[in-house]
């Protein structure tokens, strides 16, 4: 029975690249001269520090383009609230959304039981793996999902005849 698995991930050493490319744009750009501005990075865990909000925003901007110039999707991105640490300046904490949460894997059962597809949604821990008979009813799936979810990043992998 053909089947495959839809995941959520990002690739670790692109998004490690894109952190060290934008520290150091922000480290030579003229308009963050002797600023405390940096992105530090702790697994899939982010903090942004800057000397004030709009810094803070200027270095988030530098970092989604090169997150985007690596390919890699920002909606895995979760920037939580901005927090004063002393005087002006700010740190954000971000965190790197990775696998598919269990109120998302419900989503999409729901999602391909309502279409009526002939094709079996299981939840298997941070995946969703999806079986049917026909191929051409699993890349009907793949169409449906690809234009339904769209607050996290999704591929399609593990595909098996």
């Amino acid at each position: 029975m053909p089947s495959f698995d839809i995941i959520s991930e990002i690739n670790k050493v692109e998004l490690k690249n894109a952190v060290e490319q934008s520290n150091k744009e922000v480290s030579t750009r003229f308009d963050f001269k002797n600023s405390d501005a940096r992105i530090e990075q702790k697994d899939l865990e982010l903090t942004i520090y800057a000397d004030d909000a709009f810094k803070l925003n200027q270095v988030m901007d530098i970092f989604h383009i090169k997150l985007a110039k690596r390919n890699v999707d920002v909606r895995a991105l979760d920037p939580q609230d901005i927090e004063k640490i002393s005087g002006d300046k700010v740190k954000q904490p971000v965190k790197v959304k990775e696998g598919i949460e269990q109120e998302t894997g419900k989503k999409i059962d729901k999602l391909v039981k309502d279409s009526k597809i002939k094709v079996q949604a299981s939840i298997q821990g941070n995946a969703v793996r999806i079986s049917g008979a026909k191929k051409d009813d699993l890349q009907t799936v793949i169409n449906l999902v690809r234009k339904s979810i769209t607050d996290i990043p999704v591929q399609f992998n593990n595909f098996r005849d």
